[in-house]
């Protein structure tokens, strides 16, 4: 079974979208919400090497944003992508 871990804002539309998604594949995530949290986001930043959210890992290996994780889903996923 994989392991998703999600770092977000609230406010992000991006980060709405990447849950939506996730949803809607039926797949399980961690949610690590970083607004006014600055040690979560200094980890998200260790982690990613970057200070976008959202931040998306599957089984530890990052992914990175939205439009990185769509990419991915392509890849794996292609049929449910169209």
């Amino acid at each position: 079974m994989q392991t998703i871990e999600i770092y977000t804002k609230g406010y992000c539309p991006y980060c709405a979208a990447a849950k939506k998604r996730l949803h809607d594949l039926g797949w399980k995530y961690q949610e690590y919400e970083i607004t006014g949290k600055p040690k979560k986001q200094q980890e998200m930043i260790a982690r990613s090497k970057r200070r976008t959210v959202p931040q998306i890992f599957i089984n530890k290996h990052h992914i990175g944003g939205y439009d990185d994780f769509s990419a991915h889903l392509q890849k794996i996923k292609p049929e449910q992508n169209t």
